[in-house]
């Protein structure tokens, strides 16, 4: 089974490991044009559909039904992917994790805050019936 990376970071070894364990052999990335346009959504204006309908041209070549797609991103533009891919076929994923927060109290009124995510599993988009 084969998973195409619809998202802006890296796998962690952690969710190799995962997909492993739920069938998948082949992990594929976006091509780079396209990684672009999805990582660098315009906060401003409109969602520009033009641009996701290229991305929607890739897969339609490539992804085949039953495939799992991990989608994250601008909640509009990942909305739309998670549509189109149950429409065609295909098993949308998203990434859950775990955060924790560490505060430190610096010199002063300054209090530096970190957070940590950590992967806690993989879990599939469900369509509302």
């Amino acid at each position: 089974m084969k998973i195409y990376l619809l998202f802006s970071h890296t796998l962690t070894d952690e969710q190799k490991s995962e997909l492993e364990k739920m069938g998948v052999s082949d992990i594929i990335p976006i091509p780079e044009d396209l990684q672009f346009i999805w990582s660098n959504m315009p906060p401003a204006g409109e969602l520009n559909i033009t641009v996701l309908n290229e991305i929607i041209d890739w897969l339609s070549g490539s992804a085949s039904e039953g495939d799992y797609i991990l989608i994250q991103g601008d909640f509009g533009a990942t909305y739309y992917m998670v549509n189109w891919a149950f429409k065609s076929g295909l098993i949308p994923i998203y990434a859950t994790t775990e955060r924790v927060v560490l505060e430190e109290n610096k010199e002063g009124d300054r209090i530096v805050k970190k957070n940590i995510f950590r992967h806690v599993n993989f879990r599939r988009y469900v369509a509302f019936e």
